[in-house]
C-alpha cells in the first residue's frame, strides 16, 4: 500500500500496519514461547520490511501483551516494578531493580487503573510494513518511525483538517503502550487522535536514536492522506525544511 504522507516526508523507514488476525501469517518474526522479548524490537524488525506476529503465547512480556491488547492483567506488584520497588515481590520480566517511573506505588498504581486496557477478539497481532499490505486487508493503525522534522509534519497534518488543535497525545507509558495501545483507543472515537509514543526509557535501546513512533487509527491514516493535497507539504516552507532530511 502507497502512502504519499510516507514520500512527502521523506521516511527512512516504511510506515508499519497493525492488524488483528486468526491467521497466523506464513515466515513471521516471533518470539519463542517463554523467552522474553522486546515488541518494540519486532516493530522495528518490521519497519525494517519484516513482518512480525505475536499471540498471548509468544509475548511474554506482560507489559508487551497489555500493549498489543492480548492482556488486561498487570498482574501482582507491577505498581513497585514501575516506582521504588518491593523486596518481597519478584523480579518482573528478569529485570532485577525497580524502574523508578514513577515516584510512589501509589502513583504507579493509580496510572494503572487509568490505562486504557482492551482485550482483542482475534488471536494474533500482526506488525507489516505498509509497503507490502494488500488491498483485502483489515487496518487498525499505522506507525510511523520520524525524526524531529517529520514528527513536525505529522503534528501539523494531523491538526490541519479540523477547528482543534488538540488531536495528538503524549502520553506516559511503555513503548509498545504508547506506539499500540493507546492509538487503539482512539479507533472508534469520532474524532481519534493521533499518539507520539516510545518515550519510554526501556524502549529506547530497540530504536534509532533520533526517532519516535507517530500512531494513528486506520481512519485517522486516511483523513491525513487525504489532507495532503494543497496542504504546507506543497508548499516552500516545508520544502525547505525536507531539503535537509
Amino acid at each position: 500500500m502507497y502512502s504519499v504522507i510516507a514520500e512527502r516526508i521523506k521516511l527512512k523507514y516504511s510506515p508499519v500496519a497493525v492488524l488483528f488476525t486468526d491467521q497466523k501469517p506464513e515466515d513471521a518474526l516471533e518470539y519463542v514461547p517463554g523467552r522474553w522479548g522486546c515488541v518494540t524490537a519486532m516493530l522495528t524488525a518490521a519497519a525494517k520490511g519484516r513482518t512480525a506476529v505475536f499471540s498471548k503465547d509468544t509475548c511474554t512480556c506482560g507489559g508487551g501483551r497489555i500493549g498489543l491488547g492480548l492482556d488486561t492483567d498487570f498482574g501482582e506488584g507491577f505498581e513497585y516494578f514501575l516506582s521504588t520497588g518491593n523486596s518481597d515481590l519478584p523480579a518482573v520480566a528478569g529485570i532485577a531493580e525497580p524502574e523508578g517511573f514513577k515516584k510512589t506505588p501509589a502513583l504507579a498504581k493509580a496510572w494503572i487503573d487509568e490505562t486504557p486496557v482492551r482485550q482483542i477478539k482475534e488471536k494474533y497481532v500482526v506488525f507489516k510494513p505498509l509497503t507490502e499490505v494488500a488491498g483485502n486487508e483489515s487496518l487498525q493503525i499505522i506507525i510511523f518511525y520520524v525524526n524531529p522534522d517529520q514528527l513536525t509534519a505529522l503534528v501539523v497534518l494531523a491538526n490541519y483538517g479540523r477547528p482543534s488543535s488538540d488531536n495528538v497525545i503524549v502520553p506516559f507509558a511503555s513503548g509498545c503502550m504508547t506506539a499500540c495501545l493507546y492509538a487503539y483507543a482512539e479507533m472508534d472515537k469520532e474524532q481519534p487522535k493521533a499518539v507520539i509514543g516510545l518515550t519510554d526509557v526501556s524502549a529506547r535501546p530497540f530504536i534509532d536514536a533520533d526517532l519516535l513512533s507517530f500512531s494513528v487509527p486506520y481512519n485517522m491514516f486516511q483523513e491525513m492522506e487525504s489532507n495532503v493535497p494543497g496542504s504546507f507539504l506543497e508548499k516552500e516552507e516545508w520544502k525547505r525544511v525536507c531539503k535537509r532530511i
